[in-house]
């Protein structure tokens, strides 16, 4: 008899046994969850995304939807390169940091130090206010507008302007917007002088000097700076915009080739290495990369605030700015964060820092139409309701 009961509870063991199997795991769970913020989002034919979420050091979720292009309707994975756009410039604010660091430039040398036949204005232009959006310079798309207005179309997407052409443009304007450190303003045209500083300063091109400063020694073997003609893209994807409902090729724009405020290309695989970069301090020690995650103060020691929201309240001051170089420092829901977007022709992109959660959130897209930092928010949350 006690044979046979053995032999009767031998179904309900494997019943319990595969009723524990069916059980996800916390992690398959979250990851799960994560998936589905995107694929219900972007149709596999379509140009998509790709997705990338570290924890404590590790890759908790790396993947990518829809096609790089829709030409030859490659899929996305880790290693499709995106513009970057704006994520550019924490990667020109580190070398311009490296450079500072080789004793061959300070925050504090001004414009006219680096480029002496620059207008006077430059004098008073320090590489901290370039570094931290102060120096008041003239935003370089509303410069080329003015000019195409005085003698005609001069750029295109066939034809862009160059890196030499905005600070030909930016010498000859009479004045900044403002006296620098007096106010904030998001200046494009402050990375790419930055871009050309590293150039002058260094005696390479800015992109030889991120190749071997930075991509090379972390390993970041796809990522580069583009200019066409000189380098190619592999596994490039391609960016898109949606117009009349329909998702259309629109990849260049007449400013795509400037370098130092938009010009890198890069992918998830490299990205997860230098997020670990920054948080093992593999190019700068944490006292040198200080600065850098540093809110910005103007020069009467204040702190700088946002436009006033012409629909917010009267009596509802705007908020603060935060920004470092290259980073902006916002807590999201009381979560310390180091972040940036980019926002170009057919891309949008962000890289989301939660330093002492040790959580990073990427998120690539070649689609104009998605909205990556409000994704890898809606991610965030996710992940922080099982930290």
């Amino acid at each position: 008899m006690r044979g046979l009961a053995s032999f009767r509870s031998i179904p309900i063991l494997l019943a319990v046994i595969t009723l524990q199997a069916a059980v996800p795991s916390p992690q398959s769970a979250v990851t799960g969850r994560i998936d589905s913020v995107f694929s219900g989002l972007i149709r596999p034919g379509d140009p998509g995304a790709a997705v990338l979420v570290k924890q404590d050091g590790k890759i908790l979720f790396e993947k990518g939807y829809g096609v790089r292009d829709l030409r030859s309707q490659a899929k996305i994975d880790p290693e499709t390169n995106f513009r970057l756009a704006s994520v550019t410039k924490q990667f020109t604010a580190m070398a311009i940091m490296l450079v500072i660091h080789d004793g061959k430039l300070h925050y504090d040398d001004r414009l006219t130090d680096v480029f002496p036949d620059f207008a006077a204005y430059g004098k008073d232009i320090t590489i901290r206010n370039l570094l931290n959006h102060t120096s008041g310079l003239r935003d370089y798309a509303e410069l080329m507008e003015r000019e195409e207005k005085r003698s005609g179309p001069k750029w295109s997407a066939e034809h862009q302007i160059q890196d030499d052409q905005v600070l030909a443009l930016l010498k000859a304007q009479p004045s900044g917007l403002f006296v620098p450190g007096t106010r904030w303003e998001y200046s494009n045209s402050g990375y790419v002088v930055l871009g050309l500083i590293v150039a002058k300063v260094s005696g390479m091109p800015y992109r030889d000097f991120l190749q071997r400063r930075i991509f090379s020694p972390l390993k970041m073997n796809h990522t580069l700076v583009y200019e066409k003609g000189k380098n190619i893209i592999s596994r490039r994807a391609f960016g898109h915009s949606k117009e009349n409902d329909k998702l259309i090729e629109t990849d260049q724009s007449p400013t795509s080739a400037t370098l130092g405020d938009g010009g890198i290309y890069s992918n998830l695989e490299d990205l997860a290495k230098w997020d670990e970069a920054l948080a093992k301090h593999t190019l700068l020690d944490e006292k040198e990369m200080q600065p850098a995650l540093t809110a910005v103060k103007l020069a009467d020691g204040s702190e700088p605030h946002w436009p006033r929201d012409p629909h917010a309240s009267e009596s509802a001051d705007p908020p603060a700015v935060m920004y470092g170089f290259g980073w902006f420092l916002d807590p999201y829901q009381g979560h310390p964060r180091d972040y940036h977007d980019g926002g170009t022709q057919g891309f949008r992109t962000t890289i989301q820092r939660f330093v002492n959660d040790h959580i990073t959130i990427v998120v690539l897209s070649n689609r104009t139409d998605l909205n990556p930092d409000e994704l890898a928010l809606k991610v965030a949350d996710i992940v922080f309701a099982t930290h």
